[in-house]
């Protein structure tokens, strides 16, 4: 009985410090005074718990702010440097690594393209190795600094217990990979430093919840469209509140009937209309001119370039238009089915390529959804682009340890040692 209430007094105590380190996080700085209000403890709660916090270095002041007659009250936030996070996207076309303090500003990075060799997964893993190594020798830090790593992946994410995370990434040839358990080996992490991964698309959505375009609704759909297509579903936007976010093989749902055949296998999945890969094969198809061995970034420029040509330079491409203009009513219907399933309040297309295409195809997006989606489900629905650039997922993939931090209220995992 006794260890049952240790631990309960424990658990409360954990409690208290996440609900005042996640209000600070995300909505500091704060006084002593407003973080009462906030978080629903008690003034000596807060007195203890920003003391704890503060001795441990998690918690700095940032100023002070004059109070209604009383004395200037001092402000708190977290320390940006008490710890380091590690952000990965394994992209479709290259590893970028990024090394970030606790307030997610970037500190060192490096990418590793993945067009020479593909998706072989030991030179990927071995891409995840000396990328971690590098950003910690750029920034000066160590290992035992790291507050967790977090790796946004292609596929579904199984969770095996003895194991670690599971991959099945069809369109990149992984099936059943022990992922987490080759990166572990690889990198050799220290126990203390928690390793997380997660679908690449999940990542976006969660960096664009917290921080970007889907910051206070309630629920959102995000896309990822690069060279492949994935999405997900968050519904709820803050960590305190239990956010729960799906991931979506949304790249291969059918957009068209015996349609193209997509890398999954299938026919007439949206990826083969709407991914950049996809783009770069059908501008091919239809002579238009491309450099030689141009990879999926390049023919896209090439082909906007094209159907959006500078001012006083020569005619818009029709084909390219054309080619644009369905692939716009490609993404409007999968929009309305996200629509239609989900009823987000706010539907966000994000991905390096989304972005790219996005600025010119957004309105004929929308009036596409509108189209095909029913009229009470759209007219309640935003349809924008995401605000957090083509790094969202480097991000979010570090929010992911971030998360965890905050939850555990601003401590290490504890380390059982073997006698």
């Amino acid at each position: 009985m006794a260890e049952r209430n240790r631990r309960t007094v424990r658990d409360l105590r954990r409690g208290n410090r996440a609900r005042v380190l996640q209000r600070l996080y995300f909505d500091g700085p704060l006084s002593r005074q407003e973080l009462g209000p906030a978080t629903g403890l008690s003034s000596g709660s807060i007195s203890n718990v920003v003391a704890e916090l503060a001795a441990e270095g998690v918690l700095e002041e940032a100023g002070v702010v004059d109070s209604d007659g009383g004395r200037p009250r001092t402000l708190l936030r977290v320390t940006p440097g008490a710890g380091l996070l590690i952000g990965i996207d394994i992209g479709e076309t290259r590893v970028r690594v990024e090394l970030f303090d606790l307030s997610l500003t970037e500190l060192a990075r490096t990418e590793r393209l993945l067009a020479q060799h593909g998706y072989d997964v030991e030179r990927i893993v071995g891409h995840v190795c000396a990328g971690v190594a590098d950003v910690l020798r750029d920034a000066d830090a160590e290992m035992t600094s790291l507050l967790g790593i977090g790796i946004g992946v292609p596929g579904i994410i199984e969770r095996d217990p003895g194991g670690g995370a599971i991959v099945h990434g069809q369109t990149i040839g992984w099936s059943a990979v022990p992922f987490e358990r080759l990166i572990r080996d690889a990198v050799e992490l220290p126990p203390e430093v928690p390793l997380f991964i997660d679908n690449g698309a999940k990542t976006l959505g969660q960096a664009e919840m917290w921080f970007g375009g889907g910051r206070g609704a309630r629920q959102a759909a995000v896309a990822l469209i690069g060279s492949g297509v994935g999405a997900c579903v968050v519904h709820a936007g803050t960590p305190d509140e239990t956010a729960r976010a799906d991931a979506l093989e949304w790249g291969h749902t059918t957009v068209r009937i015996r349609g193209r055949r997509c890398r999954c296998g299938s026919l007439g999945c949206l990826e083969a209309y709407a991914g950049a890969e996809a783009l770069r094969e059908r501008w091919q198809e239809a002579g238009g001119p491309l450099p030689a061995n141009a990879d999926d970034e390049t023919a896209l420029a090439t082909l906007l370039t094209a159907a959006f040509p500078a001012p006083g330079g020569p005619a818009p491409d029709p084909v390219a238009v054309s080619l644009l203009d369905d692939t716009a009513e490609y993404l409007g219907a999968a929009v309305a089915d996200l629509i239609n399933l989900f009823r987000p309040e706010r539907i966000l297309l994000g991905g390096w390529a989304g972005l790219l295409i996005g600025p010119h195809l957004l309105p004929e997006v929308r009036r596409y959804a509108s189209e095909y989606a029913l009229d009470h489900a759209a007219a309640r629905t935003v349809i924008e682009l995401g605000r957090l650039g083509p790094d969202a997922v480097t991000v979010g993939a570090a929010t992911l340890p971030l998360a965890d931090f905050l939850a555990r209220g601003g401590s290490r995992p504890r380390v059982s040692v073997s006698p």
